[in-house]
């Protein structure tokens, strides 16, 4: 099936061969994938470009999840997860202690985390000087916890709250602790599409762009597409094209999560085509095709939350490389329909992975391999006094 012939049958001679050659791919090779009958052409076209940067590694991390609040100024017509003010039924939003005692509740436990991921809605009166302040309260009484923290979309919301620069919030929060940034809010880049999407969040220009600064401070960053929803398959090529124009210029971009749109509690509907288990198979294409355009972007991620763990075994076959992590509560995902768990354990993830034909390796924020013996499920750590 991967010889030659077969995808010259195909029309894919030539992506055949810039893939074995290591070449780029245009946008219309990625137009051509996205059309393939064949997905598990395009699939294994895919393999071999993950097996060449990892090999049989599959990438988790130990992490704990916190989303700090709901509440949202933005109106994205496909959030399940957003509310409109404070009182709202569904609304929350959490204290510094309350994430604090979340945090407190995590290292408790038997999990030695390597990650600390905060993201949150885009609320009108939490200011940057609280954001600094929980930042570096997390890192007075744990210092060796990475803090991922923060979209493109919540830097440009904290410059529009302060009168500031971007560039300026981002140097306040990296003082304050911060060391790397989640690549949400990206959703689809193409102009004509986002108004309706969502047409109060940062465009195309501005999450680029704040990517960008956040590299050149020495930020690692992640990066997301929305899809399954109104785009069509040039708009997910060129929001691809677009990422890895970004990465050429910048190059802090470490892993590349797709993310399938959930369509429970939105506003957003879809077309009848849109829905039913055919999504599961464009699932496993989109995560095949971005392996295929982003030759310059490291990791691609089969989040499990989201698509769910028996798809995500199977997206290591079609060019993924990670699955995230443990997470332990995530909001987003769940509160559009999400039907996977909360959370995982090391060796819950560790078997999936093992049990995929892939080898585990545990990693950090910022995609370092964990050494040999770092404590995994163990005794309580205690916070410094």
């Amino acid at each position: 099936m991967f010889d030659a012939p077969y995808y010259a049958a195909l029309g894919l001679s030539s992506i055949h061969e810039k893939v074995l050659s290591g070449r780029r791919l245009s946008f219309d090779d990625g137009l051509a994938l996205f059309n393939c009958p064949d997905i598990t052409a395009v699939g294994a076209l895919a393999l071999h470009a993950r097996r060449r940067l990892h090999g049989d590694a599959a990438f988790y991390v130990v992490n704990r999840q916190i989303n700090y609040t709901n509440v949202c100024i933005n109106g994205c017509t496909f959030c399940a997860f957003r509310r409109d003010e404070d009182d709202e039924p569904g609304a929350f939003r959490l204290s510094k202690e309350d994430i604090l005692e979340r945090l407190r509740a995590a290292r408790q436990s038997s999990l030695h985390l390597d990650e600390l991921h905060i993201v949150g809605g885009c609320h009108p009166k939490l200011r940057l000087a609280w954001f600094e302040d929980v930042l570096r309260t997390v890192r007075g009484l744990y210092p060796d916890l990475p803090l991922k923290a923060f979209t493109p979309v919540e830097i440009e919301h904290f410059a529009k709250l302060e009168g500031i620069s971007s560039l300026e919030v981002l140097q306040r929060l990296q003082a304050a602790g911060l060391v790397m940034m989640p690549g949400g809010g990206a959703e689809i880049f193409d102009e004509a599409l986002r108004p309706q999407i969502c047409p109060h969040k940062a465009d195309a220009a501005a999450w680029l762009r704040i990517s960008g600064e956040a590299h050149a401070l020495g930020i690692k960053t992640n990066c997301t597409m929305l899809f399954g929803h109104l785009e069509n398959y040039a708009q997910r090529v060129d929001h691809l094209c677009r990422l890895r124009e970004q990465q050429d210029k910048s190059g802090g971009f470490t892993c590349f999560i797709p993310l399938p749109f959930l369509t429970e509690n939105n506003r957003l509907k879809l077309p009848k085509e849109r829905l039913g288990p055919q999504s599961g198979l464009d699932r496993l294409r989109t995560v095949s095709v971005s392996r295929l355009m982003l030759d310059n972007i490291p990791h691609i991620k089969a989040y499990w939350i989201m698509m769910g763990p028996k798809l995500a075994q199977t997206a290591l076959w079609y060019g993924a490389d990670d699955l995230d992590g443990t997470i332990v509560e995530e909001r987003i995902g769940h509160m559009a329909g999400a039907e996977s768990s909360q959370g995982m354990t090391i060796t819950e993830l560790e078997n999936m992975i093992r049990q995929s034909g892939f080898r585990p390796v545990r990693r950090n924020a910022v995609f370092e391999t964990m050494p040999p013996g770092t404590p995994g499920e163990r005794k309580p750590a205690k916070a410094r006094p």
